[in-house]
């Protein structure tokens, strides 16, 4: 892939082998300089200190750069899709908030995902858009205080996640930033999951372009390393360099076999080029 753009590789779909903790290191050995994880502890939005410094030191001992964190999102194998804009569970997201950004700057990431929560009977859309709004807009507020971006991604899959489209999540930051004028909430385009859900990606990539704040990447049909499915992701990540974006193109890919064996695809020479 010749788009110029540096990779970063999700160690939280990539090297699942091993233990968690271990995946840093294998990412470095395996040529990469960047990473990125969603929430490590997914039945915990407060983890202990000393696992959070466990988890701190795997990085910084690794040699790489956290360059994504996901807010505490709930069990993503599981049921849920976030937080954040559940009225029974905000509190976690806000109990959160502090300990994700606190990681952040110690170790450098400057961009966190927050998902967004499924829908729920048990609260109307409206009411959940609202808190939805409420509770972006403290993040957004945490993350300023260190320079970081919020992220906000379309999600596919059969989760009553509501934000499918580029548009959906454009809407979303819109309402964000007219509420209170924050200026570092982002667009995460994954281009799986947009695919999966049948967005004309080049239509997105066209009218927001200059929302993009992270890239993810898998291929699609079936979420593996490029070259496994049918989208045209070199030509999709040009346009996103051409457009402006010059940030990660994290792999969030499940690898058909080991991961090592899964990059084929991808140089060695370009897992390590990065932003410094």
């Amino acid at each position: 892939m010749d788009h110029g753009l540096p990779y970063a590789a999700n160690c939280s779909l990539l090297f699942a082998e091993l233990p968690l903790l271990q995946r840093p290191a294998a990412a470095r050995e395996a040529g990469f300089d960047a990473v990125e994880f969603w929430w490590p502890w997914p039945d915990q939005p407060v983890p202990a200190d000393q696992d959070v410094d466990r988890f701190v030191a795997a990085v910084q001992d690794a040699g790489v750069s956290l360059v994504g964190l996901n807010f505490f999102a709930g069990d993503l194998a599981g049921p849920d899709c976030g937080v954040l804009s559940i009225p029974e569970r905000v509190s976690e997201f806000i109990d959160n908030v502090d300990v994700t950004v606190g990681i952040g700057e110690r170790l450098g990431a400057r961009a966190f995902n927050a998902l967004y929560g499924n829908r729920v009977e048990s609260s109307s859309p409206e009411e959940q858009d609202q808190l939805g709004l409420e509770q972006l807009t403290t993040a957004a507020q945490a993350a300023a205080r260190i320079g970081a971006t919020v992220l906000v991604e379309p999600v596919s899959g059969p989760k009553p996640y509501p934000l499918r489209t580029a548009a959906d999540v454009v809407s979303v930051l819109d309402r964000v930033v007219a509420g209170n004028g924050a200026t570092n909430v982002g667009f995460l385009c994954d281009l799986f999951h947009l695919a999966n859900n049948g967005d004309d990606i080049d239509q997105a990539l066209d009218r927001y372009a200059d929302r993009i704040a992270h890239v993810q990447i898998a291929d699609h049909p079936g979420r593996h390393e490029p070259g496994t499915g049918t989208l045209d992701l070199d030509r999709y990540l040009r346009r996103i360099s051409d457009g402006g974006y010059a940030g990660y193109v994290a792999l969030e890919y499940i690898p058909t076999g080991a991961t090592v064996d899964s990059l084929g695809w991808l140089p060695r020479e370009r897992r390590s080029l990065s932003l410094t």
